[in-house]
């Protein structure tokens, strides 16, 4: 009596099971790439935004030493209230949340030229005596997901 071998399509079951072991690999190789390059632009914004909050703060800083130098009132030109202002400008503007410009050929961010960017900047003074000032600069931006983002300072 002959005995017949009954493995015949094992060979096509275990190449479409290594197949599927394979492109799951491949598919969370892809999934990692893919969050690693989203979250490095989130970091990217996140370093811009501190950044430009914390050139809000040296500006108005530069206004003040400016009046020191120039023998004028520390505070002179300084009042209370919401201001934008760049290291084009003179002074503080009153703030018209307008976006902050970016010049690729000069690699500056300002109110006057450049491509649009996410980012809005508000600079806070409080005028608290004849002594003190209260500085609170506060950038936002939204990320391509939508994620609503801001640095304080």
């Amino acid at each position: 009596m002959k005995k017949f071998k009954t493995n015949k399509g094992y060979i096509l079951i275990e190449s479409m099971i290594g197949i599927s072991i394979a492109i799951v690999g491949i598919l969370g190789i892809l999934n990692l790439l893919s969050r690693s390059t989203s979250l490095n632009r989130v970091i990217s914004n996140q370093f811009v935004g501190n950044y430009l909050a914390a050139e809000g703060i040296e500006i108005t800083k530069n206004l003040i030493d400016a009046n020191v130098i120039q023998n004028k009132p520390w505070n002179q030109g300084l009042i209370s209230g919401s201001f934008e202002a760049d290291y084009l400008s003179m002074g503080l503007e009153p703030n018209q949340s307008r976006l902050i410009l970016f010049d690729s050929a000069n690699n500056r961010y300002s109110y006057q030229t450049g491509n649009p960017t996410t980012f809005t900047r508000v600079i806070n003074i409080q005028l608290i005596g004849s002594e003190e000032i209260k500085v609170n600069s506060i950038v936002k931006w939204t990320s391509r997901g939508g994620g609503q983002f801001e640095a304080n300072l």
